[in-house]
């Protein structure tokens, strides 16, 4: 394409996003409300960013931060820390605080994100420390048109009573589908209480925070769990992960963060409370601008013929843009174009590589200020047909703009 075609397919984009582009920003507006609300109420001042080191005992900072994340979640209790290394990490910690040797898991949106596989334990894998040698069970349900296959489920928890925690990832991962809306997912908990009044409803919430106007708890799951160099480290935070929701399951999962009956009396901030407060109060406006470029990003491809998901004009429940290349040429090269077009590391060329708990290469853009923060921009892929693109975040809409307008100068190379 050449440069001036571009401009003009990215003019025709904006024009036909911005009704879609108002909505966004009606959503942010209502997020951002919602944190800010949070700081007030709990007053946060100066005096809670200083630095805690050692145990952290007494840190206010600490404390208070957790009680604002519990109310911009929409939770009764919460805790946020710079010691868990990702949403794998965090989601671990959570399934461990609430199952038990004998119980069993139920993931009702078919097999897991590709990390998680070995958190859960494949038959392979042993003496990892999995839930599985603890002696703990899975169980998996698919997607039915892209909905929970509530038949299925009913047959689960009624025939299994070892069946203990009900799990939904709201986001896509590595998979062809759509994300779950929050409504969705209270549906979910609505329905699997109506059978087992005890169950847990346990949600993998990445990428998903502050896309809609209110997160999962709000409908009744009794736990999120997530990164904050995703949507909710607003590209400020430098590392961690949250777990949001009931008090009597966020008290089980401190004791796995930590250990039993220390729970979140302890840990040191290490200087992070004030980049993870800053991210916090960011984020609706990041998230927002992310979305726009998703949006874009759709419009783009569509128009050149490749499958896309969402649509430019569908609903949106989480970050991430899906575009199928279909040709292992073709996905390198919009990855190269968004990592040349990032502020850090433009000049370098991914290539594609073995990961930490990926069953296939992946190739990755990631020119971003903390390494693999998603919510700044990247785009990755398994390297794996049908060669699908999964684009996440932009800190600005120009600059997210900016990486796309790359990307197609790729297409003339």
């Amino acid at each position: 394409m050449k440069a001036a075609q571009i401009e003009d397919l990215v003019a025709r984009a904006e024009t036909a996003l911005s009704p879609h582009f108002k909505k966004i920003d009606e959503t942010a507006f209502s997020n951002q409300k919602k944190v800010l609300e949070a700081f007030w109420k709990h007053k946060i001042s100066e005096t809670h960013l200083s630095i805690s080191k050692g145990y952290g005992y007494n840190d206010r900072g600490r404390e208070a931060l957790d009680l604002v994340w519990a109310d911009a979640f929409e939770a009764e209790a919460a805790f946020v820390r710079p010691h868990i290394v990702s949403g794998t990490h965090a989601i671990t910690i959570g399934l461990f605080g609430l199952l038990r040797p004998g119980d069993a898991m139920l993931s009702v949106t078919g097999e897991p994100y590709d990390t998680l596989i070995g958190v859960i334990g494949p038959s392979q894998n042993k003496n990892t420390g999995s839930l599985a040698d603890f002696g703990i069970k899975y169980r998996q349900t698919e997607l039915q048109n892209g909905y929970f296959d509530f038949g299925a489920i009913s047959d689960v928890l009624r025939s299994d009573r070892s069946v203990k925690l009900v799990y939904a990832q709201k986001s896509r991962g590595y998979k062809p589908r759509e994300a779950i809306s929050s409504e969705s997912i209270g549906e979910l908990a609505a329905f699997a209480k109506s059978i087992r009044p005890d169950i847990y409803v346990a949600v993998d919430n990445c990428y998903g925070e502050f896309v809609e106007r209110h997160e999962p708890c709000f409908y009744g799951a009794d736990m999120v769990m997530g990164s904050l160099i995703k949507n909710p480290g607003g590209g400020m935070a430098e590392c961690g992960g949250y777990i949001a929701g009931t008090r009597k399951a966020v008290e089980l999962a401190s004791y796995r963060l930590t250990a039993p009956l220390v729970g979140t009396e302890v840990g040191a901030s290490l200087g992070q409370t004030a980049n993870i407060c800053k991210g916090l109060f960011l984020a609706p406006h990041v998230v927002a601008q992310s979305l726009k470029v998703a949006g874009l990003a759709a419009y783009i491809y569509e128009s050149l013929g490749y499958g896309t998901s969402p649509k430019y004009h569908g609903e949106r429940y989480d970050i991430v843009q899906s575009i199928k290349f279909l040709d292992e040429e073709k996905l390198a090269g919009f990855v190269g174009g968004i990592q040349s077009g990032s502020a850090v590391d433009s000049h370098a060329a991914p290539e594609a590589s073995e990961m930490p708990g990926y069953g296939n290469k992946i190739i990755m853009a990631s020119g971003s200020f903390t390494q693999g923060s998603s919510i700044e921009i990247s785009a990755d892929a398994p390297v794996r047909p049908p060669y699908t693109a999964y684009m996440q975040g932009s800190l600005t809409y120009e600059s997210g703009k900016i990486c796309l307008m790359k990307a197609l100068e790729k297409e003339r190379e």
